[in-house]
């Protein structure tokens, strides 16, 4: 959607999401790759298209249709 957001913020989104209770922890020895990784939404833009959920009820649906799906099998 052209909004920047960290992996830890991604992270603790998802932790809150799926009510983990563990901890976050990364591997500070591991390269950190690409710095900012930002999707430039300007020409779908100027088609008139504009996001209808954020990124947090994306994920909460997804989980919550995943979770659905677990328990009916």
């Amino acid at each position: 959607t052209g909004e920047d957001i960290s992996i830890l913020e991604l992270a603790e989104m998802i932790k809150e999401i799926v009510d983990f209770q563990g901890e976050i922890t990364f591997d500070r020895s591991k390269p950190d790759g690409t710095m900012r990784k930002l999707l430039d939404v300007s020409k779908i833009g100027g088609l008139g298209w504009i996001k209808r959920i954020t990124l947090q009820e994306g994920i909460n649906e997804c989980y919550r249709d995943y979770y659905r799906f677990q328990n009916d099998i």
